[in-house]
């Protein structure tokens, strides 16, 4: 059933252009995900749904009485009560039908005392049907689900009566989200909902969402979270939004086949252009009438083609590259017996580990363990409690610091640079600063004056000026969009110094590491492989104890389960590769066809270049019809 249905929904802020004719519906339960890169109207697309902000063209339509839950991504609450009472708020009429109840129940023993009468009768109907509708809504459950939901999302036990005032600003965006969640709405508009969540909190998130009867629209560059949750893509890209079936992996894939058929279709058009021109341009200097109306019947036809954009990318993009200036030693970083308190409270101990040369770790554990704290004593900015730290010979750290304490909010993007890199003249200094989006005057804005996303960026340019072997990162990937971050990524990939990286971005950390500390009360478990291997063997020992409880038929039948699944991949995989076969082999046959037709001395034999035209269509509908195929058999592989 649709739940929501937009057509052609348009938004300018004054002469530009922000959405244009945008159409979709929402089905009870769907789960979409929306992306896009920063700026490209995600947000103001939310703000048109939530009634927020007007639209300027185009149609909404929604199921009667939807209840719609919007959460902003800096959304953050203000208010004296502690955690637990401002969560209880969402539960007010549950808990005024709670206190009728208690008047109830007095009003009849008052009743129960006289004896049987009419007024007796009366209170205990009404108190059976208000019992049972107060039951139906989780009345005797409500603070079980608060505490539940509020666990899930990070806080313990003890932070549920600390005074909302009081909390970061982390905190309380974790708060909107909880109370948010808690009022079960139709349709969720979530807007960067893992900001500010552990690992485990977003895994909770994740399962809470996939269980959720309701609706939800997630705006999100956690790639790994929408790999998990959602089971729709839609992508806004030039003011326009396409739908694509499946998770965020699934669409990666989708676009990239889509992006080379039409990246072929522009360089066959190009092709056919190119000939007709040259075709016009004989006819006309062989003058006479006869071929001067040719020509011109040909560039009328030319005219009216309706032309395909080219599909790569003109949209700049940062260059991001690290590269040391020396190579450190083999052995980079050593820790041993580390310990951190703060007066009486124990933060980790008896923290034990070894880094080397090339190597890619992710350093992850849930908020308040210690990871940066842990980092700024490696970088000497905060002591130890006990314990050794060694650095490796010629090992230089450059740090990424998530709060961006090292830019200087009062200095200008250029002198920020420049400062740090005087050797530099105002050419090259330009140059980079081009690389990283900063252009024209731009370069003169103040630090304090820029988004959280630019001064990532700025961050990251230092950082790779910096030339250090040894890259400490505390969150890089916040404020980055999507292609920022697989920029990033690569850079990373191919850098060949020593990366110790804190991220709660499992694609990120999936991507870029071969080695991944968990960081605990008690110390620091390593695993090594990336995250999904980090997974892999957390579950294992689970896995193990689930197989001891199971009868040999049980595990007899999962086993032929997953070998006829086993079968069936193979068998998808064989399909894909002959139909890749056959777009190759007829991409061939079209290829030998252009080269004919592109010889001048054809055109003399008319019937023979009709002949060839025909059987190019021909195979051109046949390649098309190939990759629609191959379109099908990846959505179900």
């Amino acid at each position: 059933m649709i739940i929501l249905s937009c057509n052609n929904i348009s938004k300018f802020y004054l002469a530009n252009e922000i959405l244009r004719d945008l159409s979709f519906s929402i089905n009870e339960g769907d789960k979409v995900g929306i992306v896009g890169l920063n700026g490209s109207g995600k947000t103001t697309l939310f703000n048109i749904l939530a009634k927020e902000t007007p639209k300027d063209g185009g149609e909404i339509y929604t199921q009667k009485n939807l209840k719609i839950g919007y959460l902003k991504q800096h959304t953050q609450v203000e208010s004296e009560n502690t955690i637990f009472e401002e969560c209880l708020k969402v539960f007010t009429p549950l808990i005024n039908m709670e206190k009728k109840l208690r008047t109830l129940e007095k009003e009849i023993s008052i009743e129960s005392n006289k004896g049987e009468t009419e007024t007796l009768q009366k209170f205990l109907e009404k108190y059976s049907t208000l019992s049972e509708e107060f039951s139906n809504q989780n009345g005797y459950g409500f603070k079980s689900e608060i505490k539940g939901t509020l666990k899930g999302l990070g806080f313990s036990e003890e932070d549920m009566e600390k005074k909302v005032n009081n909390l970061s600003g982390g905190q309380k965006s974790r708060l909107a989200l909880a109370k948010m969640l808690l009022k079960n709405p139709d349709l969720l508009l979530l807007d960067e909902p893992t900001n500010h969540l552990d690992i485990e909190a977003i895994s909770w998130l994740e399962k809470f969402l996939n269980d959720y009867k309701g609706s939800a629209l997630i705006i999100s560059h956690d790639r790994y979270f929408l790999d998990n949750v959602v089971e729709r893509i839609f992508h806004l890209e030039n003011l326009e939004l396409k739908t694509y079936n499946g998770n965020y992996t699934e669409f990666m894939k989708k676009r990239k086949i889509q992006m080379e058929q039409l990246k072929k279709q522009y360089e066959n058009q190009q092709k056919e252009i190119e000939r007709q021109e040259e075709i016009i341009e004989r006819f006309l200097n062989y003058g006479g009438q006869r071929y001067i109306r040719q020509a011109q019947s040909r560039q009328k036809l030319l005219d009216k083609i309706k032309r395909i954009d080219n599909p790569v990318s003109s949209s700049k993009k940062t260059k991001l590259v690290f590269e040391p200036k020396i190579k450190s030693g083999r052995d980079v970083l050593e820790i041993r017996s580390l310990a951190k308190s703060f007066n009486k409270t124990q933060l980790f101990k008896d923290i034990d580990f070894n880094i080397y040369r090339g190597e890619k770790v992710g350093l992850i554990g849930p908020n308040g363990i210690g990871k940066t704290t842990l980092f700024k004593i490696i970088l000497g900015n905060v002591s130890s409690t006990q314990g050794e730290i060694t650095l490796g010979h010629h090992v230089n750290i450059g740090y990424f610091d998530q709060e961006q304490t090292n830019l200087n909010l009062n200095k200008t993007i250029i002198d920020e640079i420049w400062d740090e890199n005087p050797k530099l003249d105002y050419y090259q200094i330009r140059t980079y600063l081009s690389q990283f989006l900063f252009f024209g005057d731009n370069i003169f804005k103040e630090v304090g004056d820029l988004s959280g996303g630019e001064r990532s960026r700025l961050a990251l340019l230092k950082l790779m000026l910096s030339k250090s072997n040894f890259l400490l990162m505390d969150e890089p990937t916040n404020h980055l969009d999507i292609d920022s971050k697989e920029i990033l990524e690569e850079a990373l990939q191919n850098y060949n110094g020593t990366l110790f990286v804190i991220s709660h971005d499992r694609y990120f950390l999936n991507t870029v590491t071969n080695k991944i500390f968990e960081l605990s009360s008690k110390g620091i478990e390593e695993f090594l492989g990336n995250y999904d291997y980090y997974i892999e063997k957390k579950n294992q020992v689970k896995k193990n104890e689930e197989e001891n409880t199971k009868t040999r038929t049980q595990i007899k039948l999962e086993k032929k389960k997953i070998k006829k699944k086993k079968e069936k991949e193979r068998n998808m995989k064989k399909k894909i590769l002959d139909l890749e076969k056959q777009i190759l082999l007829s991409e061939e046959k079209i290829g030998e066809i252009d080269e004919k037709l592109a010889n001048p001395n054809i055109y003399n034999d008319i019937e023979k270049v009709k002949k060839l035209t025909l059987e190019r269509e021909k195979n051109q509908d046949f390649v098309e019809k190939l990759y629609d195929k191959l379109i099908n058999l990846e959505e179900k592989s």
